[in-house]
């Protein structure tokens, strides 16, 4: 056990917001940490820390425990670029280099005394050096950068001109090359794309150290918690194994809880009942007996009332009308920015009823593509058209669509104005605006309370065409989950923007992945996809597209299993057996190159013995022919190890 907490509670303002939460991390543990927000989970992680207090209860460390703490936000003050600040972890390792370099080079001016200090010095910082894995340093500060997004052409940004977003990868890169032996990250996904997620999850599960993670990804959960510890009404429980393990013991114990509850409540009812009875019977011996029930009744542990599923939040979307078959038709559109160009020639069609997915890289262009169709951003060539009967709802993750001087009464009623006050109040109390919530102005709302009046207005628009920009960003796993039920069950035709990963392997029927200005058509959800995506669809054109660029994405109204899953085809066969022998080659160059780094080092350490050796030490031509040989060594293992790692990210 390497931390543990016992009976942590804390309180702010009366309110109870932790409340004896206890458990404990062995050394390199997975675990996670869930909750709806407002939970107190960032609370918790403040207390592990230091940084806050507890009112009562215990934090316990192992004594030589190293922690490194990444919180959502980070303002890092440098003067140094992205390259320079992440090297910076590394300066004991890059000193030591430099004097290395040095007292080699000294070695042939000096003799007697003064050559055996300076060898006795070179060997101690030899062995540090190795110790800290120093040859490899370089690999690792590259392998980080670009793991986390960051282009080698961005490397030499200063750290003062970066976004909030970009600094909290910087500080997360930081971290990394740190290796503490416990890692603490609250939501280090909310600034990463698809591959940066996928790179960090690949990392964290192979991190030598504990990590604890407070997260809303539950795709990222999936991948690398083996315990969850949920708070919920400020206590803990937890569990082992990932999230969808949690899911499923979650709601067994919930359902046990609530019966042994309404069990027990059945009980008290009805002894209440038989008391009042007895008193009714106004004799002695029935009073008597009726105060002896009182007592026992008195003595009884009385369950806590289990926290009820959030099902308060009622999303439900129901289009005013059916639409054509062909719900839009998107032809040859381009789009830039001044000289950032995003995309031509891009090309694709919804059919009504699909529920696609639009993922890809920060920057790639998918939000400016939802504001292109809704007439927000103007095309810069090509065209699109609506199908018969199409009538658009449009979800902004940034809610331009909302008034901030406006209350929350207001932006409803004046977007509806045949509503009358009741059904108002209804609306928003349905998305968990209640009493004078309906008068808190839209600007001093957060930003999921945002997200739920878009939601609420989207529910009123009746739109059977729904776009949607990022829906469950600052929503709760809960609310996340009420969305998803909510979409899944729509009559309508929807095509959104997210880089949630669960959400898109939920709800998703398609997926248009926007890469280098290109779209290219995966049929199926994201497990799919991520079989899949090195394949493109190769189906014969339509003639209504037909002659249309090699980006174009047209509709394939492929055949489904019974269980939802497309039919596999020839060409999906013959994909697959590709992808099977790039695999075993890939795996084949993984242990070749692996087989030589493992004859390298073992060179290495022969090389490092010789060079302890006294006899060899005032042999000064040995010494520089062993340490050419050391140096072409380094040299190669460099080589490897960077092959390695792009070889490993491969697979």
């Amino acid at each position: 056990m390497i931390l543990s907490c016992h009976d942590i509670s804390k309180t702010f303002d009366g309110k109870d917001v932790l409340k004896q939460v206890s458990f404990h991390l062995e050394a390199n543990s997975k675990a996670a940490i869930v909750g709806i927000n407002g939970a107190g989970k960032t609370t918790l992680l403040r207390i592990l820390m230091g940084e806050l207090e507890p009112d009562s209860g215990n934090v316990t460390r192992v004594h030589d425990l190293t922690v490194g703490y990444l919180a959502q936000d980070q303002n890092i003050d440098s003067s140094h670029t992205i390259y320079e600040e992440l090297c910076e972890v590394k300066r004991e390792v890059i000193d030591l280099e430099s004097s290395i370099a040095e007292a080699e080079q000294a070695m042939s001016r000096l003799s007697g005394a003064e050559l055996e200090s300076l060898m006795a010095r070179y060997d101690e910082e030899r062995t540090r050096f190795s110790r800290l894995e120093g040859y490899a340093w370089r690999s690792e500060v590259n392998g980080v950068a670009r793991g986390l997004g960051f282009v080698d052409e961005e490397l030499n940004k200063p750290i003062s001109i970066l976004s909030g977003g970009q600094k909290t990868r910087v500080a997360l890169g930081k971290l990394l090359l740190q290796a503490p032996s416990l890692i603490i990250l609250d939501e280090p996904t909310n600034h990463l794309d698809m591959g940066s997620v996928r790179w960090l999850e690949g990392y964290l599960a192979n991190y030598r150290g504990a990590v604890l993670v407070v997260s809303h990804d539950r795709y990222f959960l999936d991948r690398i918690a083996g315990m969850i510890i949920e708070i919920d009404a400020g206590r803990s429980t937890v569990f082992n194994g990932n999230y969808s393990d949690y899911a499923v013991k979650k709601e067994q114990l919930r359902i046990e809880r609530w019966r042994a509850y309404m069990n027990q409540q059945q009980e008290i009812r009805h002894q209440e009942a038989v008391i009042d009875k007895l008193r009714q019977f106004n004799r002695e011996k029935s009073i008597r007996r009726a105060e002896s029930r009182e007592k026992m009744l008195a003595k009884i542990d009385v369950l806590e009332k289990p926290t009820e599923i959030r099902d308060d939040m009622r999303i439900t979307l129901t289009p005013l009308c059916e639409s054509g078959k062909d719900v839009l038709h998107v032809e040859n559109i381009a789009k830039s920015f001044g000289a950032e160009h995003l995309f031509d020639h891009l090309s694709f069609d919804v059919r009504r009823g699909e529920r696609i997915a639009v993922i890809g890289d920060n920057g790639t262009g998918k939000t400016t593509l939802l504001r292109l169709l809704v007439g927000e951003e103007a095309l810069d060539e090509g065209f699109y058209t609506l199908g018969v009967k199409v009538h658009i709802g449009y979800y902004d993750q940034e809610h331009h669509v909302l008034h901030d001087e406006k209350t929350l009464f207001e932006e409803i009623s004046d977007a509806y104005p045949q509503l009358n006050n009741t059904e108002i109040r209804s609306t928003l109390a349905a998305f968990l605006f209640t009493g004078d919530d309906v008068f808190k102005r839209i600007g001093d709302l957060s930003g999921g309370e945002k997200g739920r009046v878009s939601l609420a207005k989207l529910m009123l628009s009746e739109a059977n065409f729904l776009l949607l920009d990022e829906p469950t960003n600052h929503l709760d796993i809960t609310s996340r989950e009420i969305l998803e039920t909510a979409l899944s069950g729509y009559g309508g035709t929807i095509l959104y923007v997210s880089h949630d990963r669960y959400f898109i392997n939920r709800t998703a029927t398609r997926i248009l992945e926007l890469k280098q200005g290109q779209l290219t058509n995966y049929i199926g959800n994201y497990d799919y996809y991520l079989e899949h995506c090195g394949a493109v669809s190769t189906e014969p054109d339509s003639p209504r597209t037909a002659g249309m660029a090699a980006n174009t994405y047209q509709y394939q109204d492929k055949k489904q299993e019974p269980d939802g899953q497309p039919r596999t085809n020839a060409a999906d066969w013959k994909a697959h057996k590709e992808a099977q022998a790039a695999k075993r080659k890939r795996e084949a160059a993984l242990k070749k190159c692996e087989e030589e780094i493992s004859a390298l080092e073992e060179r290495n350490n022969a090389i490092d013995a010789e060079l302890s050796d006294p006899a060899v030490a005032t042999d000064l031509t040995k010494v520089r022919k062993l340490s050419d040989e050391k140096g072409a060594l380094e040299e190669r293992l460099a080589v490897l190890m960077d092959e390695w790692e792009q070889l490993s990210e491969e697979g």
